[in-house]
Parts: structure tokens; sequence; C-alpha cells
């Protein structure tokens, strides 16, 4: 039952192999909850007893008790399952559509679950401080501070550029197309990225890195833009020698890269996807017409600018304060409102 819901997943609701793995993790756990338990001795009360389960249950990394967060998506995947489970042949005696709703989180877990919590972000004179300490000596180097530089420019999502090829980028114009086909981006969406205007050093970099692949490496245009490394065992010790034709099969090797460059001038380790908030407040401030911002929101691959804002822009309680008591009206506007 477990490998036909999967499966009913991927072909009528469009999930991904991401997606899928959290839904089997969550439904491995509530198995585990039962004892092993035959689906079909299903009763209400497994929803009350899984929900004991999670309060208790410890994370396998931190080993410390799992985040409201993670308890508010897990009970939603395994509602999700019984919701489905209520309309396969066999079960439709057993389980019934309004027995899934006992697999609810209490209201007060999803308020905690979904609130906003403050992420901290590098400002952009931190960001550029860590980018000129990043040494360039060797290729090895140099291809991570462009990498540094890349993110800066762009703003992508880590998925996306460890996917990207040098066919996307046209330094010409200062864009990138990440197409979906070839790239993997958020939810299948084709991104149009222009260079942001960021301190020139970032695009030098960038261009310098590119150039260098093509005319250095040789490298074609299906071929990697941030190559991953080479290694063999040579006398008994790994050494590098080159780069790959091909990119890392997964971000974990970007996000380090760029975490070490800023612990290397003793900054909190930021990853990747914080240089989004610091471009998303840094367009905030640099843009003068909603346009402008629109055209911003569109380059971090956003549809609407509310994605933005509500994701990279949040405004505290305390702000909210601030901007209130700060704005000043014209007496002539006090006229124009009562006239109207």
């Amino acid at each position: 039952m477990k490998h036909r819901y999967l499966k009913y997943l991927v072909q009528a609701r469009g999930r991904d192999e991401k997606t899928l793995d959290k839904v089997a993790a969550a439904l491995s756990d509530f198995e585990l909850a039962l004892g092993g338990k035959d689906f079909k001795q299903f009763n209400r009360g497994w929803g009350e007893r899984f929900k004991a389960h999670l309060s208790k249950a410890r994370s396998q990394k931190t080993r410390k008790p799992l985040s409201p967060a993670t308890i508010d998506a897990t009970l939603a995947q395994v509602k999700g399952f019984i919701l489905w489970l209520a309309d396969q042949p066999g079960f439709k005696s057993r389980v019934r559509y309004s027995d899934a709703e006992y697999f609810n989180n209490t209201l007060k877990g999803a308020r905690i679950a979904h609130s906003a919590r403050p992420v901290p972000y590098p400002s952009m004179e931190q960001a550029f401080h860590a980018f000129q300490a990043m040494p360039q000596g060797d290729k090895y180097e140099r291809r991570d501070k462009a990498l540094f530089a890349f993110f800066m420019l762009t703003g992508a999502r880590v998925g996306a550029v460890a996917t990207l090829m040098l066919k996307h980028v046209n330094l010409f114009d200062g864009h990138i197309f990440q197409d979906p086909r070839e790239v993997a981006t958020k939810n299948g969406k084709p991104i149009d990225t222009w260079f942001l205007p960021v301190d020139p050093s970032y695009r030098e970099c960038f261009e310098q890195w590119v150039t260098y692949l093509r005319e250095v490496e040789f490298f074609g245009d299906t071929e990697a833009l941030f190559p991953k490394i080479e290694i063999t065992c040579k006398d008994g010790r790994f050494e590098r020698t080159g780069f790959a034709r091909t990119g890392y099969a997964n971000s974990g090797k970007l996000n380090f890269i760029i975490r070490e460059a800023f612990a290397r001038v003793q900054l909190p380790q930021f990853t990747p996807h914080a240089f989004r908030k610091t471009l998303a407040r840094y367009g905030d401030a640099l843009c003068g017409t909603r346009e402008q911002f629109k055209a911003w929101s569109m380059n971090m691959g956003h549809e609407h600018m509310a994605t933005t804002i509500d994701s990279y822009i949040p405004v505290s309680r305390d702000r909210q304060g601030e901007l209130m008591r700060g704005l000043v009206v014209s007496p002539s506007a006090h006229r124009g409102t009562n006239k109207r």
C-alpha cells in the first residue's frame, strides 16, 4: 500500500523525489509507532497514538526532541496517506475520511510550527569582506571565489547553481537563463536572471572564471559552470587531478564553500540561501519604484512581489511601530482626504 501511495503521489500529484523521501520516512515512522500493525486493523485511536509517539521522538541527527515544524509536517504527510487509504478497495469499510482528522496537529502546535522565525543573513559589507578574503592561488580556489561572486550577482538557489552549464551564461548581456529542462529550479520554473547591480569585483571575478573554463580548460556549452574536482589515489595518497566535466550531485559541497568563506573571517557560517535575504533587502533599498522591485523579484524567481516581501523582507512588531510612528502627512493631504 505504501508503494502504491508513493506511485500515486508521482503519477497523479506530480510530486518530486525529495517529497517522496519525506513521505516514505513519515510512513515508516507511523508504522514504527504502531508496532508494524497491518493497515487493515486501522482505528481512529492510531492518530492519538502517533501524536504521542512524535512528542517523545528524537531527531536521529541531533538527538534532540523533534521540532514543532517537523511534527506538523509529519502529521500532514500521514494524514494525506489516510485520506488516500479511505478510498482504496478493501479499506473503505475500515477507514473513513473523517478518521484522517484525528491526525491534525493541535492548533497551538500548528501556530508554533508555522510562525516566522528571524533568519540570520550577512550584510552587503560582511559578504564583500568574506569575498575579498578568499584566496585565489590556484584554479580550485578561483572556482570557489567565482562561486561566491555568482551567488551575489544572481541570488540563485544553490540547487540550481549546482546544475548550471556554460550555455546558460550570457556574459555580454549579464544574463543567466535557468532552463528547468536542464537546471534544478524550484518547482520547475524557467527563470531569467540578470546580474544584480552589486560591487563590480563580483562580476569581474565571475567573468574571469568563465573565460578560464572556456579558454584554458576547454569546457564546452554542455559542461558544468562549477565543476567538481577529480581526485585520484597516487602512492597511497589522494590528489586533486583537475576538474570533472560535471557538477556536484547535490548542494552539500557548494554550501560548504560559502560557509568556509565566512568562517575564514570569523563571521557566522552563512549559507548561500542567506544571500537571497541579503539581496532582497538590498533591492528593497535600491529600487525606487514598484516596477523596479517587481523586476528584482522576478530576478529571484518569484512570480509575485508578495513572495519576496513575505519570505525575505519581514517586518517585526517593533519595526512596524517605528515605521508607523515615523509617517508624516502634510496638511494638504489631510484636506484632500476630507474632500474625498
